[in-house]
């Protein structure tokens, strides 16, 4: 098997693509354990964190700060470690985030 594509996806998409069944039920049980936001508000935080044009922030930061929601500096800068932010980056992303 050969992987063409990567894709980060958030812990609430795992959760809408989980399906049914057993193992389903088991994947959501452990998720619900992180995070309670619904698919829809997810993806929506995704567009917003994108819309802002962050050179510094890929995709797989969006993902990460979607799954944790930080709701400070610091908060921040432990999801996302191996970037550094300016003030004027992490305001705007902390606006995002304040609003879910």
């Amino acid at each position: 098997m050969v992987v063409k594509e990567e894709n980060p996806i958030t812990m609430a998409e795992v959760v809408s693509l989980a399906g049914e069944g057993e193992k389903a039920d088991a994947i959501k049980k452990f998720i619900s354990n992180f995070t309670e936001m619904p698919v829809e508000k997810a993806k929506e935080m995704k567009e917003e964190l994108r819309a802002l044009n962050l050179m510094k922030l890929k995709e797989s930061h969006i993902v990460k700060i979607v799954d944790f929601v930080p709701t400070d500096a610091s908060e921040l800068n432990k999801v996302i470690i191996e970037t550094s932010l300016d003030q004027d980056e992490v305001t705007k992303i902390l606006d995002v985030t304040k609003k879910y």
